[in-house]
């Protein structure tokens, strides 16, 4: 691989999971970036799976294995991401910013396990390895270098690094003035209600 190899794993356009956008499996060679751009009120969520990615903005952080990156854009702000000598692996995914019009900021978590803490009411994210207690939710499970997803609950065979969203589904208002679906969220997806008590639809 030289570049940029990008794979969408999920991308609703009609707001049907809530504030998610887009989840892209990303893979970068050694040296390579995704050239500087552009975002405004979105928030951004990087997983390293493997490799380091150095963050072209502000503190020009860098990310190792594991570590997940929040980016949230606000008002707007132009940054790159550039992959190590090793290259990267790196699970990114888009919301719509939790206020937009904000303080553009990027905060590093080193290594986090668990629920961690987005700072939002209709988003979060579980991060580990899988096993008997992963929650449910939209699953990314990651074995030996590859990525699946999809809705899912109860345990999972050990030997994967899992990230689970649970998400708010309900139509947000900004996609209101799209044609309804008619068909409301999609089923088997957990919703988040009054934030910490996950239900099926």
């Amino acid at each position: 691989m030289t570049g940029l190899d990008s794979r969408v794993l999920v991308e609703p356009h009609d707001g049907s999971l809530g504030p998610l956008l887009r989840l892209a499996d990303d893979r970068l060679s050694p040296g390579t970036g995704y050239g500087r751009h552009a975002h405004a009120d979105v928030d951004v969520v990087a997983v390293l799976l493997a490799g380091s990615l150095r963050h072209a903005w502000g503190r020009e952080a860098v990310l190792g294995p594991a570590d997940v990156a929040v980016l949230r854009a606000g008002r707007g702000l132009e940054h790159d991401e550039v992959a190590g000598a090793g290259g990267a692996h790196v699970l990114q995914t888009y919301l719509r910013a939790a206020e937009p019009g904000g303080q553009p900021a990027h905060d590093v978590l080193l290594r986090p396990v668990g629920w961690i803490d987005l700072g939002r009411p209709d988003a979060r994210l579980w991060m580990g390895r899988s096993g008997p207690d992963v929650p449910a939710g939209l699953r990314v499970v990651v074995r030996d270098g590859e990525v699946t997803t999809g809705p899912g609950d109860g345990p999972l065979d050990e030997g994967a690094v899992v990230c689970v969203w649970q998400l708010d589904t309900a139509r947000p208002a900004w996609a209101e003035q799209l044609p309804d679906p008619g068909h409301g969220p999609a089923r088997g997806w957990t919703v988040l209600v009054r934030g910490d008590e996950p239900r099926r639809r």
